[in-house]
């Protein structure tokens, strides 16, 4: 059975951090792509992070750029997600997910599956 299950999410004040994982199972990891992107109520699904397999490539969306860090374990099929300084308008739901290929996109139609999401609320 395919999984990607997130955990970490919560409420932190502006300013903080959060720590998010995404475990996989069921499916290849090591030689996949992986991305993180994120949910705000009422509006579309925005790419956030993505990782290279191997995990030497990231990228970032501009506006988390040197605040969020991607990164991952191949031995435990786990990718992360740190995110420090936290604004209110990183509040959103978000969700990892699995490139079939190796290198990084930032589009949602590039990812065939999907973890079920963590809220992440930030106060100001």
């Amino acid at each position: 059975q395919v999984q990607l299950v997130e955990s970490g999410g919560g409420l932190v004040q502006a300013g903080g951090s959060l720590r998010l994982s995404c475990e996989a199972s069921g499916l290849t990891f090591g030689r996949n792509a992986m991305g993180w992107f994120r949910q705000a109520p009422g509006k579309e699904r925005q790419f956030v992070a993505a990782i290279d397999g191997s995990g030497r490539r990231t990228y970032y969306v501009a506006s988390v750029d040197g605040r969020f860090t991607i990164s991952r374990d191949n031995a435990k099929n786990t990718v992360y997600l740190q995110m420090n300084s936290l604004k209110p308008e990183d509040t959103a739901t978000y969700y990892c997910a699995r490139r079939d290929g190796d290198s990084t996109s930032t589009s949602p139609l590039q990812y065939a599956y999907w973890g079920q999401g963590t809220q992440v609320t930030v106060s100001s």
